[in-house]
Order: structure tokens, then sequence, then C-alpha cells
């Protein structure tokens, strides 16, 4: 499955939902079901600057694909991070960098969420990214 189609696939999963609380329930109860970080990967390496929650991302590259794993002590926040752990993951360093997380707009999740949460949520999305282009330039 392609990024587009993962994104596509998130979409069809959220947009059905006309209240943003409902969405955001279905968010943090998606969350409930993810296994968390060991406690090895809970360290200020991973962990998320700019969020007010405890905040961390573990990423890995296998065979040439990037996968990443969020877990925090909020259960919204693990559940947004994943959105985002779970488009990447799985994806070559140079489709990460070009795609932009926008669906989560889209679909009324970014609008929602506190300051302080967005703020986390970019700095995923920057170390998602910053972690693709690492790979990038080890191969050049």
């Amino acid at each position: 499955m392609s990024i587009e189609d993962k994104r596509d696939q998130m979409v069809e999963e959220l947009i059905p939902f006309e209240d943003h609380l409902e969405r955001l329930t279905y968010v943090i109860d998606r969350a409930k079901d993810l296994p968390g970080l060991k406690d090895d990967y809970k360290i200020d390496t991973f962990l998320i600057k700019g969020c007010v929650s405890q905040l961390w991302v573990f990423p890995s590259f296998k065979e040439g694909k990037c996968f990443y794993q969020a877990d925090s002590d909020a259960s919204i926040t693990k559940g947004t991070a994943s959105l985002l752990c779970d488009l990447y993951s799985g994806e070559s360093p140079e489709e990460i960098i070009e795609m932009e997380p926008d669906f989560l707009g889209d679909v009324g999740i970014t609008q929602h969420l506190s300051p302080n949460r967005r703020n986390g949520l970019t700095g995923v999305r920057e170390k998602i990214k910053a972690y693709a282009q690492m790979q990038v330039e080890k191969n050049i």
C-alpha cells in the first residue's frame, strides 16, 4: 500500500465522525490498543520537546524503510502521534520527506487540539522527517 493509500484510508476512518469529540474519542480508543515503548526507549533522545505530555517517538530503519513508534503518558497525545507514525512507517525516507500530514487538518483533528498538543504534533512530524533525512544522507 502506498503512503497516499494509507493517508486516504486514515481519512476514510476519521471523516465519518461528524462530531469532533467522537473523532478524538476514536483516536484515544485506537491508542489504547497500541503497544507502548519499552522503558529503555523513553529517554531524552526520543522525547518530543514542546509538548505538555511526555511523548516519545522511537525510529528504526530496516531494508530501506523507516519505522516509527510513539508512546505518551496522555492517550490523546499517543493517539495523534501514532496516526503520524502509522502513516510514515514502512515508507522510504524520500517518500516521508515529501508527504505532509495535511490530512489531520482535513479531518478535523488539529483544529480541536490545544496549542501545546499541536506543538507536540509538529514536533513528531519534525522528528520523523529529520530521521528520514538522516537516512537519505547516510546513503549518499
